[in-house]
Parts: C-alpha cells; sequence; structure tokens
C-alpha cells in the first residue's frame, strides 16, 4: 500500500506484459517496491520458459495470466489491467518484461495521478541526454517521427516518445476507456493516447530513462515507415470528426470546412491549368495563376488557426475534478 504525504492509501497494481523474457523477468519481479500491492505478469503465449521462471519465484503478491493465444502487447496489458481492477487497484503502472524500464521510477509515474496533476503519466526518455545518447539510432529516428504525427492524431501536443510503454493509470479513468477500441498489438501505447482523447483525460509526461542491454526492440523500421502511419492517419480523422463535428461545432470546425476544401480546389485548379499550360504551350494568365494561389494561401491560414486552436484545447485538468 502506498501512502502519500496526507496519510491517504492508495493500493497500487503492477502490469507486466511478458513475451520471450525469460532472461530478465526475475529480476524485473524482484525489484518491484514494496509499496507496490499487487504484481500482475501476463504471458503472452511465450515460446521460451518465460512461465517457469515467473512461477519459480517466491513472491506473495504476484498473479500470473497465461494466454492461451498470442494477442498481443496490448491484449497482454488490458488482460492486465483488467486483473488489477477486479483486485480494487487504485493505480495500474504498465511497465516492460524485458528490464529496460526501473521500477524505481514508479513513484514518479504515480505520484501525480494521486495528486490530480494527472490521469495517465508516461515515460519520456527524451529528456535524458545521456541515457537517449545510448538509445539505438533507428529507435530515435523512429520515435522523433512519431512523436509528431501522435500529437496531431491524438491532440495531445503536450506529450513526447510516444512509445514509451512505461505508464501509469487511474483505476476510474480506465472504466471510462472503451476497451474495445484499443489496440492489441504493437500500436497498444498510442491507441490509448487515442481513446484518453476521447473522454477528455489529462495526461502528461514524466522524465524517465531508459536502460539499454542487448534487448531487441520489438517495433521494426518497417511498422514505424509504414503500418503506423496509416493507423495514425485514421486516429487523426477519428479524432476530428468526433471532437469537432459530431459532439461539437466549433471554431476549428469552421476553420477545417472552409480550409481544407480551398487548399484542395486551388491545388487541383493549379495543376490542371499547369497540365493544360504544358500541352498548348501558352502561359497561364496572371488571374488564373491567382485563382490556384489564393484559395491555398487562405486555406493553409484557416489550417494553422485550427491547429493552434486545438493545441490550446489540449487537456489541462484532471477528468476526476470535471465531475
Amino acid at each position: 500500500m502506498y501512502k502519500d504525504h496526507q496519510g491517504r492509501e492508495h493500493k497500487i497494481a503492477v502490469v507486466i506484459p511478458a513475451y520471450n523474457v525469460e532472461p530478465y523477468i526475475q529480476r524485473v519481479i524482484g525489484n518491484i517496491p514494496s509499496f507496490v500491492d499487487q504484481i500482475i505478469v501476463v504471458d503472452d503465449k511465450s515460446t521460451d520458459f518465460t512461465i517457469k521462471r515467473v512461477e519459480e519465484f517466491r513472491e506473495p503478491r504476484l498473479h500470473l495470466i497465461k494466454h492461451s493465444r498470442n494477442q498481443g502487447v496490448g491484449g497482454a496489458v488490458l488482460s492486465g489491467y483488467q486483473q488489477a481492477f477486479e483486485l480494487g487497484a487504485d493505480i495500474f503502472v504498465k511497465m516492460d518484461g524485458d528490464d529496460q524500464m526501473d521500477p524505481g521510477q514508479i513513484r514518479s509515474l504515480i505520484e501525480p495521478i494521486i495528486n490530480f496533476k494527472a490521469d495517465y503519466t508516461k515515460g519520456n526518455r527524451f529528456l535524458h541526454q545521456k541515457e537517449l545518447v545510448r538509445m539505438p539510432l533507428i529507435r530515435r529516428i523512429g520515435n522523433l517521427g512519431l512523436s509528431f504525427l501522435t500529437k496531431l492524431a491524438s491532440g495531445y501536443w503536450n506529450i513526447f516518445d510516444p512509445t514509451n510503454g512505461f505508464t501509469a493509470i487511474n483505476s476510474e479513468v480506465y472504466a471510462l476507456l472503451d476497451k474495445d477500441a484499443i489496440a492489441k498489438d504493437f500500436f497498444f501505447e498510442t491507441s490509448m493516447l487515442l481513446q484518453l482523447q476521447k473522454i477528455q483525460a489529462l495526461v502528461i509526461d514524466i522524465p524517465i530513462p531508459a536502460k539499454y542491454e542487448n534487448q531487441q526492440s520489438n517495433l521494426s523500421p518497417i511498422k514505424i515507415l509504414f503500418i503506423f502511419p496509416f493507423k495514425l492517419t485514421k486516429g487523426l480523422f477519428s479524432r476530428i470528426y468526433f471532437r469537432y463535428f459530431l459532439f461539437d461545432f466549433s471554431a476549428v470546425s469552421v476553420y477545417l470546412t472552409i480550409g481544407i476544401p480551398a487548399i484542395i480546389f486551388g491545388t487541383v485548379w493549379g495543376i490542371v491549368k499547369w497540365v493544360q499550360s504544358v500541352k498548348t504551350g501558352i502561359i497561364a494568365s496572371t488571374g488564373t495563376v491567382l485563382i490556384a494561389v489564393l484559395p491555398i494561401i487562405i486555406g493553409v491560414q484557416f489550417l494553422t488557426q485550427a491547429i493552434s486552436i486545438d493545441i490550446n484545447n489540449t487537456p489541462s485538468i484532471s477528468i476526476r475534478e470535471k465531475y
């Protein structure tokens, strides 16, 4: 049981999705702080001896869930979250089983949630320069690109390092989420942000360094370059539709309604007239050029204003304080 500075007690559960982490899992479990009430390991149909290593570990707080088939990291975490919820935990901390996350940092993740400064916290490896240098180059490149796309898609413009899996969530906030809409695969962490945005939960980054030894990332460059952008684009359109058209109609809605068609019209008109000029050899008139350029300029200005307002709309108050 974790006691805050006011003496209030909070039940903490740590959820560890585990897939082929036989060399690390006992070390991870053994380093979990004593104030954690429940340690929930979810084996996602490992092909090594991960289950055996967990069962060998003598720890009264330990719960082992065995998946009969591989569901992906998201499916494993959601199984663990549900178990933590049923056990009555107040906060669920998610950390991986490959020993890349320091259990000593759990306190840093849960304190903002306890103090209503966040509903969901996540680690940010990019705020520690020494550890960042040790991060594999391909991870750094992938995370930098994904960070901007995730900001755009999720509406959480204040967060970085979107694929960081060291997170914590309040149980009441978890109960509000649409679990069926959360991705069960490698897109889980980003998908969580998309769903948290729908309920306007407060999400903040916590500076937490990662440890890198010989572990291999399951996030391949192919997934980063091709699959993530597609999923994020889908998430962006879904968020815009729900936030600014289905449940509300604000200035952002107006700017998007005018700006996007204006850019499309200007671009299409310009391409058509350019092709005609190439075929006929006749230079387009100033008026024809203006008809293409002006809508694009106006459209860009409207989109810029919409993004500016969207940034200001980033949740800044805990959803638990609103109700």
